[in-house]
């Protein structure tokens, strides 16, 4: 269109090679690029955060009925699951014997 033409003459070589464009596209895209890795890397950090609360959540709980004989001492993670292995395994075996 004649006015478009009277605010941006086209420059048909530089448009050929894409010099001209190319460079100020990339850095945009480049800032574009970093938006997107920043946002994903949040997103993924939210579901880890969420995976790890889940988690705890469940260890808390399966903490909460299994049988501690210092009530206070609050178990690790491994040895809650060790423990729980252990105690299904003892109740399996006494109910076997009964």
């Amino acid at each position: 269109s004649p006015a478009r033409s009277a605010l941006a003459p086209r420059d048909t070589a530089a448009r050929r090679k894409g010099k001209a464009r190319r460079g100020r596209g990339k850095a945009r895209n480049e800032g574009l690029l970093s938006k997107q890795k920043r946002s994903r890397r949040m997103k993924a950090n939210d579901r880890e955060r969420n995976r790890m609360h889940h988690l705890n959540s469940a260890l808390d709980a399966l903490r909460s009925v299994l049988p501690t004989f210092p009530d206070d001492a609050k178990l690790t993670k491994i040895e809650t699951l060790r423990f729980a292995h252990n105690y299904i395994w003892a109740l399996t075996q006494s109910l076997r014997l009964a």
